[in-house]
């Protein structure tokens, strides 16, 4: 078993400088608990006044909210825009072939990326399709 011993060590009398307390700074204070806490708390949370708002402050508000109004009604136009175009359905006529239906339905795109578009929009696996065959046009 081990021990350690210390031997005190004397220091002369040291004075400790009291200083008073400033005057602007309360002692310390019991505080209630429990619902005691909860009625203390309602109570002084009701004696601050309302948030005031400044000039800018107003306007900082105003932006704000002419901001998410302006967002949400591009999307709803956007949303509107987008489903009121139904798509085009063809129907498949003798001697057409895929890559001819969609160099004249989608002009805009390469043949190839058309014929692509047209297989994806009608959930086909190759490139042959059959008379009286109906094809949705993808709309761009």
């Amino acid at each position: 078993m081990s021990a350690i011993v210390l031997e005190a060590v004397h220091q002369p009398h040291v004075r400790e400088v009291v200083r008073p307390r400033p005057a602007g700074r309360p002692n310390l204070v019991s505080v209630p608990t429990g619902s005691e806490a909860v009625r203390a708390a309602r109570a002084a949370g009701s004696a601050q006044p309302p948030i005031r708002l400044t000039r800018f402050g107003r306007l900082v508000v105003a932006l704000l909210v002419a901001a998410v109004i302006s967002v949400l009604a591009v999307g709803l136009v956007g949303q509107i825009a987008s489903a009121s175009v139904e798509p085009r359905v063809v129907t498949v006529q003798s001697g057409q072939t895929l890559s001819g239906i969609a160099a004249r339905e989608l002009p805009d795109l390469p043949t190839g990326e058309g014929v692509v578009e047209l297989q994806i929009a009608n959930a086909l696996s190759t490139s042959h399709i059959h008379t009286g065959q109906q094809l949705v046009i993808p709309t761009r």
